[in-house]
């Protein structure tokens, strides 16, 4: 869990950076090298590498794995946060929740968004007082400056989103 955690967070740092140079930016390096066998069974490697082309692609909603990924990504954060308690028997959040993920990609990483399970994160519900879902809060700088519980139209959420962006 914590190994595929850190994955996730490594490449999320090497997909979000911006390309130097152009839209695509080519990686290469030795670890990138395909190793191949002789007749021998001794491993040779080739001399060129491989060249991975990526391009800029951050998600703007993420799905919390536990505490400490909480207090990363979304309290120590610089950008807004989101964060959109839900349970998979909900049906009003599974409603909410994709209307909620479409405004939030409007605002092109000005705000990003946090996905909680209440069922699976009992304790970040007690903590943050979700007493019925959905419950979205606007997080920013580390302190919960608005909050609301039910369903809301496009329109309240982009109204909801410009009053935490500022």
């Amino acid at each position: 869990m914590a190994q595929r955690l850190l994955l996730r967070r490594f490449l999320a740092s090497v997909i979000c950076r911006k390309p130097s140079q152009s839209q695509w930016a080519p990686l290469a390096s030795r670890a990138l090298q395909t190793p191949q066998r002789s007749p021998n069974n001794l491993t040779v490697t080739r001399s060129q590498a491989r060249s991975i082309y990526t391009t800029r692609v951050c998600t703007t909603t993420f799905n919390i794995q536990d505490g400490p990924d909480f207090q990363d990504r979304v309290v120590n954060s610089e950008t807004p946060v989101v964060v959109d308690f839900h349970a998979q028997w909900c049906g009003p959040c599974k409603i909410l929740g994709p209307r909620l993920e479409k405004v939030v990609a409007k605002q092109h990483g000005k705000v990003v968004m946090a996905k909680v399970d209440i069922d699976d994160h009992t304790d970040l519900a007690i903590e943050y007082e979700v007493s019925a879902v959905p419950t979205v809060l606007a997080i920013k700088n580390g302190d919960v400056v608005d909050k609301f519980v039910g369903i809301k139209d496009e329109d309240q959420l982009e109204a909801f989103l410009k009053k935490l962006i500022g």
